[in-house]
């Protein structure tokens, strides 16, 4: 549920939102009472504050709430859970843009992952804003909220079998054309670093692949890191750094969470997914540090660490995608712990040479409170990944500019495409904000299918 209604079985009760700077006008237009209970709360209208108004009855006559200037997707996402139960609405209007922003940000405040736990959790419910665009809302919520189940589901549940059946509904519930390659069989298609990565773990390897639109339609691609847990190989992550690695598919589920989006907008877009899912383990077959490996796209790759292993099986899946030369191809992956101290946990690292589509992201990002953040592909950083023996390394030397020498390494996987964007994300929230609860989390696909929907308009 999503707690959104269009006829509430009681009459709402209003939801005033008010600035720190219009908190005196407003409060000069409420009954006398009113304000003088708002101003013994001491309410100063912070943004994300807000104040029950007791009515004469005992009940409660209204809720003021503190926002900024220009309320966001998350202005109101903490008070589902923090009203009593019961039906609300918007006093006033909102524009479009920011009634479906407020809308959706309330739906993702009622987000609880609650598959393995009860809970009696309740919500209260908003009216639909006037002018909030409901099949776009809709939509968007059940796509971010897949997204997070996906990566909030522990590696003994979610492993490649499951991720492919996660992708196989997500494809049928559009009419996609889906395919997977499973095992030995990527050594016969030629995806020599997927099994590479993926062989030593009792459930295979495997490539998804998905096409969805009208052939002649622009070619957009999507590619997606679905590394179902990361042990790291036998270069072996210490305890501490395997436990939140069940989330190291968040590539790949934010992909999905995208396609979904896509698909059920009807953009005018020929889509392909592509999500190499693996589990990166430890058995007497697995690959070794100083291996050379075979790739798709024909270049060697020295083995400087096993625990870079996405980049590995993302290259390959690139290089198939790059070869259709697509308009926009896409790449997402929680790829590198340098990209987190290098922008944190709450933005996604963004690579691209292409400066017309970094500007607009930045400004799609910032609209739809999707923040994003461009690094660097720093050429003379290439040299950092240079092998003696191989056309490139997979880890290379040092310990400094990983994230960007992590990108670079994927840049030479892509050639043909129109234009390419790699976004290296956390996919998790490390700190409960309202509407965003520890666990997994969406990153960089609203500002995306903003970014899709710009230039690819869905026709009436």
């Amino acid at each position: 549920m999503i707690y959104l209604t269009e006829s509430p079985e009681s009459t709402p009760i209003p939801i005033w939102l008010v600035t720190k700077a219009g908190l005196k006008d407003w409060l000069g237009g409420r009954p006398a009472e009113q304000a003088a209970w708002v101003e013994a709360a001491g309410f100063k209208a912070a943004p994300g504050a807000h104040l029950l108004l007791p009515s004469g009855d005992g009940g409660i006559a209204g809720v003021v709430a503190g926002v900024s200037e220009n309320p966001d997707l998350w202005a109101l996402a903490g008070l589902p859970a923090a009203l009593p139960g019961g039906a609300y609405e918007i006093a006033g209007g909102l524009s479009a843009d920011r009634a479906s922003a407020v809308a959706l940000g309330w739906a993702m405040g009622t987000y609880r992952f609650d598959r393995y736990k009860t809970s009696e959790q309740t919500y209260a419910t908003l009216v639909w804003p006037d002018g909030a665009d409901r099949g776009h809302v809709e939509r968007s919520a059940a796509s971010l909220r897949l997204v997070r189940d996906l990566v909030n589901t522990p590696a003994g549940d979610l492993g490649p079998t499951a991720l492919v059946a996660a992708a196989e509904q997500v494809a049928g519930k559009h009419g996609a054309a889906c395919t997977v390659i499973v095992g030995d069989d990527l050594l016969a298609r030629n995806y020599p670093m997927i099994h590479a990565v993926g062989r030593a773990a009792t459930d295979a390897p495997r490539l998804i692949d998905f096409v969805w639109g009208d052939p002649d339609a622009p070619k957009v691609s999507l590619v997606g890191k679905g590394v179902c847990f990361d042990s790291g190989g036998l270069d072996i992550k210490p305890a501490s750094g395997m436990l939140l690695m069940k989330k190291d598919m968040g590539g790949a589920a934010n992909v999905l969470g995208l396609a979904d989006m896509i698909m059920g907008a009807n953009l005018p877009v020929r889509l392909r997914v592509l999500i190499p899912a693996v589990e990166n383990a430890v058995a007497g077959n697995a690959f070794r540090p100083g291996d050379i490996l075979q790739s798709r796209k024909g270049l060697t790759v020295e083995i400087g660490n096993t625990d870079a292993e996405g980049r590995l099986i993302l290259a390959d899946a690139l290089a198939d995608a790059d070869a259709e030369e697509p308009e926009l191809l896409v790449d997402m992956a929680t790829l590198t712990g340098a990209a987190r101290v290098a922008v944190g946990t709450e933005l996604a690292a963004t690579f691209t040479d292409d400066d017309a589509l970094a500007a607009d992201l930045a400004r799609l990002g910032a609209a739809e409170s999707d923040p994003l953040w461009r690094l660097p592909l720093w050429q003379p950083y290439r040299k950092l990944i240079d092998s003696k023996v191989a056309d490139i390394n997979n880890s290379g030397e040092g310990r400094f500019g990983g994230a960007v020498t992590a990108a670079l390494f994927l840049k030479d996987f892509v050639e043909k495409a129109k234009s390419w964007v790699h976004f290296d994300l956390y996919a998790w929230n490390d700190k409960p904000r309202p509407g965003r609860p520890v666990g997994g989390e969406a990153f960089a696909i609203r500002a995306l299918f903003a970014l899709l929907s710009e230039r690819y308009p869905p026709t009436a």
